[in-house]
């Protein structure tokens, strides 16, 4: 079963120098329909204007990943994490007992692009981390690139969930497909461009949730970025 959630339905926080469009509830933005799937939390699309950011704030508790796409985002914490990250580069922060961060965009003169992705953790109370790694770019244009998992194989980030975050480059008539282990649940976000999933067309910014199903297949429609989640 493949359930869509339009990128026209979800929320939206504008501040002026932040556009936010929320796949699931957050912050001002509530929905009963619509509190996360599994363990993913947030999906948070953002686009913050030169020199603009999110200032010192904190969290716990939750696995957060940072994926950009297109531009340059600046990252500080207060457990000793910090970087620019860039398309290319996934970011991890560990949250846990408590952390205080902050996130710029890193440029004076463009826009910074990115995906703010939550998941919750197996336990509370973890120690605070934070990673920043480069992946296959190649290997998300063959195929698909890990970007996190359970056990940081394939040189993706470590996350305490047992979910996989894969991307994917998919040209216009390319296809892919992925299996997802039996009895799991995905999820799939196009970050942009448009595809095919099964046969039900996905377009820029739309999710769906995709329970039952032995395999993934996407199809391009035009040039894509693609993002799944495989998670139990």
């Amino acid at each position: 079963m493949i359930q869509v959630r339009s990128a026209a339905e979800r929320g939206r926080t504008d501040w002026g120098w932040l556009d936010s469009r929320h796949t699931f509830s957050f912050g001002e933005y509530h929905d009963p329909a619509h509190m996360g799937f599994r363990a993913l939390r947030v999906l948070n699309d953002d686009r913050v204007t030169p020199g603009a950011g999110f200032g010192s704030h904190s969290h716990r508790d939750m696995e957060i990943l940072s994926f950009v796409l297109d531009g340059a985002l600046e990252h500080k914490d207060s457990a000793g994490g910090g970087g620019v990250i860039r398309p290319g580069e996934i970011q991890f922060m560990r949250a846990g007992t408590g952390v205080t961060h902050s996130e710029y965009n890193h440029s004076s003169v463009a826009p910074v692009h990115f995906l703010q992705i939550w998941l919750l953790p197996d336990r509370q109370g973890l120690r605070p981390a934070y990673g920043q790694k480069a992946f296959d770019r190649e290997a998300a244009a063959r195929s698909f690139a890990l970007l996190a998992s359970s056990d940081g194989r394939e040189g993706s980030v470590q996350v305490r969930q047992d979910a996989d975050l894969w991307v994917g480059l998919i040209g216009p008539g390319d296809s892919r497909e992925l299996r997802p282990r039996p009895g799991r649940h995905a999820w799939v976000h196009v970050a942009r461009g448009s595809v095919s999933l099964n046969g039900t067309r996905l377009d820029e910014g739309d999710g769906a949730s995709v329970i039952g199903e032995e395999s993934l297949k996407l199809e391009g429609r035009e040039p894509a970025e693609v993002l799944v989640f495989d998670m139990a």
